[in-house]
């Protein structure tokens, strides 16, 4: 009687496992077929290149101005090489700076880029979990990322807060 009660526990537990569903997306095909999302790369390509002619410019004015001091170099008094050099210097300088405001982590393309995708990218994933959910999928991987990447999975496999009190730690308090 043990015996059978056991291998019919067992098997429940392996049809258990078995019941999880995964699906995957191809979020990179999605993104696609949504209008918004080709006019935000088509507008954020544009800024890009605007941009950088602007970066371009800069640089092509202290390369300027670095071959007209090594044209004029041995004319020049100690001083006044000195005050070019400088001028050169603060002009690339000025061209760093600019390329990082407009190309750099926090940058105007950046930051464009960001508010452009955002709601676009939010949609989508919101989209993904409602559909997983009504279909009752319980993790569903993107295809198109590198790295293959969960974009959902249902809360009622997540075992971070058990893990938390396995290590002796309260779930919900947070170190500061």
């Amino acid at each position: 009687m043990k015996k059978i009660f056991l291998a019919s526990f067992l098997l429940l537990m392996a049809l258990g496992v078995s019941a999880q569903k995964m699906a995957y997306v191809d979020t990179e095909y999605i993104l696609k077929h949504i209008p918004d999302y080709k006019s935000s790369l088509t507008q954020i390509e544009g800024l890009s290149k605007q941009y950088q002619k602007e970066v371009d410019e800069v640089f092509k004015e202290v390369d300027a101005m670095y071959k007209a001091y090594q044209a004029d170099q041995v004319l020049l008094t100690d001083d006044m090489r000195r005050r070019r050099e400088n001028d050169i210097i603060e002009k690339e300088k000025a061209a760093k700076e600019l390329q990082r405001q407009k190309f750099g982590p926090e940058g105007d393309l950046f930051q464009t880029r960001t508010k452009l995708l955002k709601p676009i990218q939010e949609k989508v994933s919101s989209t993904i979990a409602e559909v997983a959910k009504n279909k009752y999928i319980d993790f569903v991987f993107d295809k198109s990322s590198e790295s293959t990447m969960m974009i959902y999975a249902s809360a009622n496999y997540d075992i971070s807060n058990d893990v938390i009190i396995r290590l002796g730690f309260k779930p919900g308090t947070l170190v500061k």
